[in-house]
């Protein structure tokens, strides 16, 4: 069998995806197919769009699988229909529109793929970068099952008095979970001030801003204290920091956890070959855009530093999306 062009064509026309995708969030062209679906003309209508606009969003969305078509009648799939129609707890429309303004960033790859290094004004490495203030907020949702399967985990919902420190918690959205679910729970988030009064206004939703404490810094310097918490949160920081940086805060944690208590990480992290999830895969390009000496690491990268900085005991979980839960004790 003669090998086809087919996965580097749709590699190489990835940009139409995040086009046709952002272009249709924007219009909440999901929100006007539900819940019966509509024509074009009608999916024109609805939107706000021109009769062709509305045709080549259909189109589009028809051939990324996005949507479905019968009889002329455009509804959503299942999965548009959970995340991509506002109002719903798991929506992601955040999210795509930030991937959708980032696009142009891409092109510079070439360039730092050669030197390793990304402009000073590339990197997202500074707290008063909007960045940060843009992307908390978009990735919350994403979030939110990885911060549900880990209370589960952690058994939380048993409503012992437990206590945890959250670093570089951004939305606030793992402690606004947990608080939730656990009436009897502390939680105070390290992270910078900016990204902190985000975090507050969101977990002011969930009604339990009283158990909720912000440290503001840079967890680089800040000191975590020394047996203060059942559990430490380091949800999606380690691809950003240096190996030897990863390993400083670690040692960190494992002196503000009691003794027996747990570090969570969240992160998307590859096997030991470098094998794994697409999209984990992947997002060491974008480490390397947006970061001085981040990346994508393996299994055996955390569980090297986690034994060298005292934990003993160290469990990757799969949760079924590209990242994954390692509970460290």
């Amino acid at each position: 069998m003669h090998p086809t062009p087919d996965k580097i064509m749709q590699a190489n026309h990835g940009a139409w995806s995040v086009g046709i995708l952002g272009a249709a969030v924007t219009h909440s062209v999901f929100r006007h197919l539900d819940p019966d679906g509509a024509t074009a003309e009608e999916l024109a209508r609805k939107a706000g769009l021109s009769p062709r606009g509305a045709q080549a969003l259909a189109d589009g969305l028809l051939g990324l699988g996005l949507i479905t078509q019968a009889d002329g009648v455009y509804r959503n799939t299942p999965e548009s229909a959970h995340f991509l129609i506002e109002g719903n707890p798991s929506y992601l429309g955040e999210f795509v529109l930030f991937s959708f303004a980032d696009m142009t960033r891409w092109s510079k790859l070439p360039d730092v793929a050669r030197t390793g290094v990304p402009s000073t004004n590339d990197t997202a490495e500074t707290p008063e970068n909007p960045f940060w203030e843009k992307l908390v907020t978009a990735i919350a949702n994403l979030s939110a099952p990885l911060a549900q399967m880990a209370a589960d985990r952690l058994s939380l919902n048993r409503g012992d008095p437990v206590r945890w420190l959250d670093v570089g918690g951004g939305s606030g959205i793992y402690s606004a979970i947990w608080l939730e679910l656990n009436p009897k729970a502390q939680a105070t988030q390290l992270d910078w001030p900016n990204v902190n009064g985000i975090a507050r206004e969101f977990v002011k939703k969930f009604g339990v801003t009283d158990r909720f404490r912000t440290v503001d810094g840079d967890f680089h310097h800040a000191d975590f204290g020394n047996s203060e918490y059942d559990i430490a949160i380091y949800s999606h920081i380690a691809h950003q920091e240096t190996p030897p940086d990863n390993v400083a805060t670690f040692r960190k944690f494992r002196r503000a956890l009691k003794p027996g208590g747990t570090l969570l990480i969240s992160d998307f992290v590859l096997n030991d070959d470098r094998s794994g999830h697409p999209f984990a895969l992947m997002f060491a390009s974008m480490m390397l855009l947006q970061t001085k000496g981040g990346s994508t690491y393996r299994k055996a990268d955390y569980r090297s530093w986690l034994n060298e900085t005292g934990f003993s005991s160290v469990e990757f979980v799969s949760t079924g999306m590209p990242a994954t839960l390692i509970f460290a004790r």
